[in-house]
């Protein structure tokens, strides 16, 4: 029974670290990465999809992702998508080819991308504690339904707050890792 929780609570919170991961792969910092346009979305054939399902994203240097579309006439819906986007960069167009080179980012961007981070970081916290109370509610229903004794539901709240702490201390490596990136010149 308290296996179970554990493993449940393990499972969900590893989730959460994953999904913390990749919103703070999207954040954008000096360097070129292709995961920067996960979130751009065009117009294909009536469906909204995504980027990279229609394109070839690779980088090319440090500060420009070379885009190859598929078809060629997706090039000015990929250019308007990408130039409508929220990361603030504007697509440059040769041929078939769009290149997107990222400007350097200014001290005041810096820090704003860090308290978008610390955000993303921030909402980990919160699902992680969302989920230890879960699992401490469960834990006060068994013990309630008389299925485990009142030393396994200590036992069983001890395993899931050292579990709690671990992924926490996971967020804030993961943050201050973000952190260094973001303020590396």
């Amino acid at each position: 029974m308290l296996e179970e929780i554990k493993q449940e609570t393990l499972e969900r919170m590893e989730k959460s670290i994953s999904s913390l991961e990749s919103s703070l792969q999207k954040i954008r910092t000096g360097r070129a990465n292709p995961s920067l346009l996960d979130a751009i979305q065009i117009d294909y054939y009536g469906n909204m999809t995504p980027l990279s399902q229609v394109s070839n994203i690779s980088v090319q240097d440090a500060k420009t992702l070379l885009i190859s579309p598929w078809e060629k006439n997706l090039v000015p819906d990929i250019e308007k998508a990408i130039q409508s986007s929220d990361l603030g960069i504007n697509p440059a167009t040769s041929g078939d080819v769009i290149r997107v080179i990222l400007p350097d980012l200014t001290e005041e961007t810096r820090r704003d991308l860090i308290k978008v981070a610390k955000s993303e970081a921030e909402n980990s916290k919160i699902a992680l504690r969302n989920q230890r109370r879960d699992a401490n509610g469960l834990l006060k229903e068994y013990l309630k339904e008389k299925e485990i004794s009142e030393d396994d539901e200590r036992r069983g709240q001890e395993i899931i707050q050292n579990l709690t702490d671990d992924f926490i201390s996971k967020v804030e490596q993961l943050l201050e890792l973000k952190e260094k990136d973001l303020l590396e010149i």
